[in-house]
């Protein structure tokens, strides 16, 4: 019997550096393999929707609001509308969460709070105990990066799985198959760097002190790290679980070595 053809993902990018970071690492252990493309340059329009066995939308600086100036949001959000329809393994973050709570019908508008920008905990949703991949996000020495202007609303039929003080609707989810976190659960430490130049704009015009980012960056996110690779094979082992051919065994649920992740 011929070997079946290796699982695939799709990563949707919108900056080169806002990337699947440890989620890659997690999609390797289990010999999916990773593609990146580019929301800006790709003709997402052509996109075949159904052909991802996991769809990835990552973040980025644009908004639901920018339709008329990036055409390509239209077409990102209509893409994922026809996968969520299938019911199909997808994950949002960041951007990628708001426009999944876009395409299920939910609204998507600037955050009365303004910009949420640095290290933070996130709490238990209302619904998180159907969802225990969450877990270890809850731990007490887990902090996400926050990075974001706009919120969203739960979207219809959506469970609630995390909130923050300033922002009550963190994280959804629609069974076992899509998630949407609007933090960063995948950035690494050694990643930040980039982001600090790549933003420069939005964190001077927030009045963020760069200095104090980077301080807490250099704390939390090796935390993270460790914790996120736990979840996202929490989370893969519900969304895409083993074939009866394949095993994941102990080393592959580790915390990868610096040098497996590169």
């Amino acid at each position: 019997m011929p070997a079946s053809a290796p699982r695939r993902a799709t990563a949707i990018g919108h900056v080169a550096f806002e990337d699947c970071g440890s989620l890659a690492a997690a999609l390797a252990a289990r010999g999916i393999a990773l593609e990146t493309v580019d929301a800006c340059t790709t003709g997402l329009q052509r996109m075949d929707p159904f052909e991802p066995d996991l769809l990835v939308v990552l973040g980025g600086p644009v908004g639901i609001g920018d339709c008329a100036l990036y055409p390509f949001i239209d077409a990102e959000i209509d893409l994922l509308r026809a996968r969520l329809q299938r019911r199909l393994p997808t994950l949002g973050i960041c951007l990628g969460a708001q426009f999944m709570a876009a395409a299920l019908g939910a609204r998507v508008y600037p955050g009365g709070h303004g910009k949420e920008i640095g290290w933070g905990p996130i709490e238990p949703g209302v619904d998180v105990g159907r969802h225990p991949a969450m877990a270890s996000l809850f731990a007490p020495e887990i902090r996400v990066l926050h990075w974001h202007g706009d919120t969203f609303e739960l979207p219809r039929g959506a469970d609630h799985l995390a909130s923050s003080p300033l922002y009550v609707n963190q994280a959804f989810a629609l069974e076992s198959y899509a998630l949407a976190l609007q933090f960063h659960v995948e950035v690494r430490a050694r990643d930040l760097p980039r982001w600090y130049v790549g933003h420069c704009a939005e964190l001077a015009a927030a009045n963020v002190d760069v200095t104090a980012l980077r301080h807490d960056g250099a704390r939390f996110a090796p935390i993270l790290e460790a914790g996120a690779f736990q979840f996202w094979n929490a989370w893969l082992d519900g969304a895409m679980p083993l074939a009866r051919n394949e095993t994941l065994d102990d080393d592959a649920r580790a915390l990868p070595s610096a040098a497996q992740l590169d």
